[in-house]
């Protein structure tokens, strides 16, 4: 099937995975692409970035500084000509239909669609329940523009200005510029093109990072309005427990420094309920081993504050934005 032409950009910090991201792309069917950039965004882009396993696919390294994915996908955007950008991320793996699919889902947005997304399809553990951290990749599967496989018109990008590069990490940014392409009048869709998400390794602590983003739903609220939540399509997450639990242990604390014993005892007990629910929240629905038991019972006693650590933090480092 002859299709629109269009280019791949894949920002990357030189993942090893990128290597198995363009193999799947390079022996997909369907029309190729006429550019492929690896938008290289490690500080300083020491060393190469793996590149071997793109076969004969027209791929080509765009060094971006190392300033967040945003910045990079528009450096990758902007170095290429083709009516159409296809963004993936350096992790997924298209399928062997891909590029057929992809054909199709170009081939029949109408001139008023400036976006069309891909399927991503999460694997599982089939022998057991998931994990917290699997979970939460999965839960990719349901969000609308992800940008581990989403295509824009060219022209839409940059009437839109691109993406916010005032996200720095690999959180909102899709949605923010979703949101405004919405705001200037385009329609986005979801395609029939089908798109792996592996859920990557990584350590015990990974959750606790992750709060990192609720700086960026600060800068969300800021830009959008308090309603974006429904209009991306997001979930509204806990932060407002997080807040009472911190709360709570803070007071049980500064209670117990003044000499308020019971005060102090009861503001313990409901920082210890509130962190009991939020254990037990995640580890019901999970395979409940002793490793991931321990990770959640430790993990859930952290992320509260450091989810309103980086909350607050937002509301001062995004203090004087305004829509």
């Amino acid at each position: 099937m002859k299709g629109a032409e269009y280019a791949v950009v894949i920002p990357t910090v030189g993942r090893p995975c990128l290597r198995d991201c363009l193999a799947a792309l390079a022996s997909t069917a369907g029309p190729a692409p006429s550019d492929v950039v690896v938008v290289d965004d490690r500080p300083g882009a020491a060393g190469e970035v793996p590149l071997d396993g793109a076969g004969s696919l027209p791929v080509r390294r765009v060094v971006s500084g190392g300033h967040g994915p945003a910045a990079a996908r528009n450096a990758g955007f902007r170095a290429v000509s083709a009516p159409w950008v296809v963004f993936l991320d350096d992790d997924v793996r298209v399928t062997a239909d891909w590029g057929e699919r992809l054909a199709a889902d170009l081939a029949s947005a109408e001139p008023g669609v400036g976006g069309v997304q891909g399927r991503l399809v999460v694997p599982l553990p089939e022998d057991r329940k998931p994990t917290d951290w699997e979970r939460g990749t999965a839960g990719l599967q349901d969000a609308a523009w992800a940008t581990a496989d989403m295509a824009y018109r060219r022209d839409v990008l940059e009437k839109a200005g691109g993406f916010d590069p005032r996200f720095p990490r690999a959180f909102r940014e899709d949605a923010d510029l979703a949101l405004r392409v919405m705001a200037a009048g385009w329609r986005l869709c979801r395609g029939e093109r089908v798109t792996h998400h592996p859920v990557r390794p990584t350590d015990r602590w990974v959750s606790v990072r992750a709060q990192r983003g609720n700086a960026d739903d600060v800068l969300m609220t800021k830009v959008h309005g308090r309603d974006w939540w429904a209009r991306a399509q997001a979930p509204r997450g806990r932060l407002p427990r997080h807040l009472a639990v911190t709360g709570a242990g803070l007071a049980a604390v500064v209670l117990a420094l003044a000499g308020q014993r019971r005060p102090a005892a009861a503001a313990a007990g409901l920082w210890a309920l509130g962190t009991a629910e939020f254990a037990v929240a995640r580890i019901a629905p999970g395979p409940r081993t002793a490793d991931e038991v321990a990770t959640m019972v430790a993990t859930s006693v952290v992320i509260p504050p450091f989810a309103v650590r980086h909350w607050l933090g937002g509301l001062i480092a995004h203090r004087g934005t305004v829509r």
